[in-house]
Order: structure tokens, then C-alpha cells, then sequence
């Protein structure tokens, strides 16, 4: 291990983590919320902090391995979180523990969008934004955007972009160079903000409510500035705006750089992840419709397209928006939409879960060895479109899914040991290790009732979601710490 570089490196994020500060504290004295004094001493701080690591190692450049990487991106993640939680740990309003405000900060960042807090419509404007803010940097990966810019400060930063970056094939750069990739994906993630901020606008939102809402569909978070959420402005327009940004969003955004660079969806129609994640999408919006109508749970055909629509999008991309109480749903309703969770968006995309393209390949292997049981001797490749897969790519799969079921079934006793019911402690691991954010009974409408214990293990089941579980396990294992 390279300590004294991943010294420097956390310095300078920490550094570059303290200018987003800034954007809030504008919102503060230009709303008079009296809430800046809380962005003003979190700057400070986590200036102070990140130069005082920085500093003392200012002068080593090695060059960074891989396991560097795994080390820089876990200890920045967890760094962060706490960071991010100064501003709403020192606020007057609202007035949160200490835990509370990095469950709060951790959510955001890593897109689950649970929360603790009651009465958003009441909150100071330049904390509602923060929030936001939180999610939109998260969406992509903080680390993903400081890729683009420590190659100016002297710093590589390939193993940190192979650390980051979810998925089971990562190893493809959409150019040449690492930076460059880094930026062209911003691009792409900038320009869907920006036109999902139009759509809402037009679709009726203030500009306020537009922007925070675009941050958070963009990287399918789901914080709202409502306690109602989305179902706060009632308007059609508006939920098929969310639809279409949210389907978009759980998309690998290598696509969309593509589709921009090439103008061209071809590349759309080929991709088997794409295929895949749309027809399940299309069946899971189906039956949640069907059910919705066939039992009467709404007055009319409409109500119930609408409604199955957008819950069945907003919870299988785990962006967790709401327009109804879907956990009061009939029949299995709600335990299909929070199973729909665990497929979650596409992998390079912002969105949570196992990922579309593991799923995949896992019915792909199923399907492979049924055949195999009818012809033992025969060699079957697992294939995507016309490209077989190769065996480790199809063996870490299923690692990675047996480890998340094992993580998974470990965090339910755990959250069960605390106090929780079967129903809500099943559902709380599932809203936060998928980075979904609503669950099912008492965390339906958020995790405020959750013992200080559960919100920890909640908090360590956000971070295992976001870094894909392996990313903060290996610094758990013996072989990660020989030379």
C-alpha cells in the first residue's frame, strides 16, 4: 500500500469536497434562511481537514495500483458521508443527531434517498437544495468527477475509475484516455439535468422545485422538497416527465455517450442490457397495472396506468419517488415492486441493485446448464448478443450474487436484533443495500423510528450498495493486506 499517495489523494478530494459547500450557502443568503453560518463553518472545516492531510504528504507522486484505488475510494466514501453531515449536524433548522445527519448525508450521497426527516415543506431552502446536491454529485460518483480533474494536479487516475465504476465489465473507456472518459460522461450526466429541469419546468414546477428534482432524478436518488414527494404536485405532466428522465437515467451511460457522439440510437437496440431491462420494465408495469385495475384499487383505468406506471419505474430503477402509498397496495403488490428492486437500472448507469446485465447472465448460465444436464459433454458458451462471455467474468457474477444474498440475509438479522418486524427489517436492508430508499411498514415513509443502532447498519448497507459490496469487503480480507 501506497499510504503517504492515498494520504495525498483523500486531501485533495476533501479539499475539492469543501467547494460544494458553496452553492448551498448562496441559496442561504439569497432565500434569508438563516442557515449559512452551518455552510460557512462546514467549508472551513472541511478545508482545514483535507489541507492538513494533504499537506504533510504534498510531495509524494508515485504512481497508484489498483489496490490503492480500493483503499482511496472506500476511505473517501465514508470520509465524505461524514462530511457531508457537518451542515446538517450544525444547523439550527433542522435539529439533527449526529447520526441522523450522516444517515441523512450518506443516503444522498449514495442515491438511496431514505430519509429521517419530517416536514421538508417547512425546511430552510438552501438545506432542501443540499440535499439535492448531494444526490446529483453522488449520482454519477464523486470520485468519477475528481478523475477528470486530479491528472492536473499530478495524480492518475485509472485504478480509481476501475474502483468506482459499478458493473461486471468495466474495463472498457469510451476514449482513449481516462480524463477524457471521466468528462464525457459528466457531459452526457449535465445535459440530461439540464433538459430534465426544462421538462419539469414546463411541465408546471417553479424553478426551485425544478432543479432539485431534476438533481435527484438524474441520479435516481429520490429526495423531494415535499413530503408528498412527486404526489405533492399532482400533475401528470409532470410524473411522465419523471417516467421518462428515470428510465433514461437507469440506462449505462456509455449508451447515451454514444447515442450523443454518433447521433444515433443503434446502439440502444443492440445492447442485450438495454433489451433486457426494458421488457422486464414492460412486464412489471403490466402486472402492477392489471392488479391495479382488475381489483379496483383506483376509480378508473387512467388512474391505475398512471400509478402502476410510475411506481413500477421509480422503484425497479430504485430512484424512490412516489405518487401513491404503494406499501398500502393490494396482494403482492408491494413485495413484487421492492423484488423488483434487487434487479435495480443497468450497470454504468446511476442507478441501484445486482444490475440488469447480472441478471442476465445469470439466467444466461441457468439456461446453460439445464442444457448441459440433457448433453454433459457439450462446451455451451454463455453469450451476450454474438459475443460469448468469458468464464471469469461469469464465475465473478455469481460470486458477487451469492456474497449479496449472504450480506443481505447477515444485515436482516441484524436489523431484526434491533427491534425491527420481518416485514420492516426485510424491507429496510432491501430499500438500502439496492439504494432504493422507501420500504415496507415502519420504514414506509422513512427511517425515522429506527433505532440509532438499525440507521448504522443502514448507513454500512448504503455504502455496500454504492461501492457494489467487493469494493469495501476487500479491505476486509488477508489477501488485500499481504505484499
Amino acid at each position: 500500500m501506497n499510504w503517504t499517495v492515498a494520504q495525498r489523494i483523500l486531501g485533495l478530494l476533501l479539499m475539492m469536497f469543501s467547494i460544494t459547500m458553496l452553492p448551498p450557502l448562496a441559496f442561504s443568503i439569497g432565500f434569508a434562511d438563516q442557515s449559512w453560518l452551518a455552510f460557512v463553518q462546514s467549508f472551513g472545516f472541511s478545508l482545514i481537514a483535507g489541507f492538513l492531510v494533504w499537506f504533510p504528504v504534498r510531495e509524494r507522486r508515485k504512481d497508484l495500483r489498483l489496490r490503492d484505488g480500493f483503499m482511496v475510494v472506500a476511505s473517501f466514501w465514508t470520509v465524505l458521508g461524514t462530511a457531508g453531515a457537518l451542515p446538517l449536524f450544525l444547523a439550527d433548522i433542522p435539529s439533527m443527531s449526529f447520526t441522523d445527519a450522516v444517515f441523512e448525508s450518506m443516503s444522498g450521497l449514495t442515491t438511496t434517498g431514505a430519509t429521517v426527516l419530517t416536514g421538508l415543506d417547512s425546511l430552510p431552502k438552501s438545506i432542501l437544495y443540499y440535499r439535492q446536491q448531494l444526490q446529483w454529485l453522488g449520482g454519477m460518483g464523486i470520485i468519477v468527477l475528481a478523475v477528470a480533474i486530479l491528472p492536473m494536479l499530478g495524480v492518475g487516475g485509472m485504478q480509481l475509475y476501475r474502483a468506482e465504476t459499478p458493473g461486471p465489465v468495466k474495463d472498457t473507456k469510451l476514449t482513449p484516455r481516462i480524463t477524457e472518459t471521466a468528462k464525457a460522461l459528466w457531459y452526457v450526466y449535465l445535459a440530461f439535468t439540464i433538459l430534465c429541469m426544462v421538462g419539469y419546468m414546463f411541465a408546471g414546477m417553479g424553478w426551485f422545485d425544478a432543479l432539485c428534482h431534476a438533481f435527484s432524478t438524474v441520479a435516481i436518488g429520490g429526495f423531494s422538497t415535499h413530503d408528498l414527494s412527486i404526489g405533492h404536485f399532482d400533475s401528470t405532466a409532470i410524473d411522465l416527465v419523471a417516467i421518462v428522465f428515470m428510465l433514461l437515467a437507469g440506462v449505462n451511460f456509455s449508451l447515451h455517450f454514444f447515442a450523443w457522439k454518433n447521433v444515433t440510437a443503434r446502439h440502444y437496440v443492440l445492447d442485450p442490457e438495454f433489451r433486457a431491462y426494458f421488457f422486464i420494465l414492460l412486464i412489471l408495469s403490466s402486472i402492477v397495472i392489471v392488479t391495479l385495475f382488475v381489483l379496483g384499487t383506483y376509480g378508473d383505468a387512467y388512474d391505475s396506468f398512471i400509478n402502476g406506471l410510475f411506481q413500477s419505474v421509480s422503484i425497479a430503477t430504485t430512484t424512490g419517488f412516489t405518487t401513491a402509498n404503494y406499501a398500502a397496495w393490494p396482494g403482492a403488490l408491494p413485495v413484487l415492486l421492492i423484488f423488483a428492486s434487487f434487479i435495480g437500472g443497468c450497470a454504468g448507469s446511476t442507478g441501484g441493485g445486482i444490475k440488469v446485465i447480472r441478471w442476465l447472465l445469470i439466467a444466461k448460465q441457468g439456461a446453460r446448464e439445464i442444457v448441459r444436464l440433457v448433453h454433459p459433454s457439450a462446451e455451451i458458451p454463455v453469450k451476450l448478443g454474438q459475443n460469448a462471455v468469458p468464464f471469469r467474468v461469469v464465475d465473478a457474477v455469481w460470486g458477487f450474487f451469492s456474497v449479496y444474498i449472504v450480506v443481505f440475509g447477515v444485515m436482516m438479522l441484524a436489523m431484526m436484533a434491533t427491534g425491527l418486524d420481518q416485514v420492516t427489517a426485510f424491507s429496510a436492508v432491501a430499500a438500502t443495500l439496492n439504494n432504493l430508499g422507501p420500504g415496507l411498514g415502519e420504514v414506509a415513509a422513512g427511517f425515522m423510528t429506527v433505532s440509532d443502532t438499525g440507521k448504522w447498519i443502514a448507513i454500512v448497507g448504503m455504502l455496500l450498495g454504492r461501492l457494489e459490496i467487493f469494493t469495501l469487503l476487500v479491505l476486509f480480507t488477508p489477501t488485500f493486506w499481504r505484499h
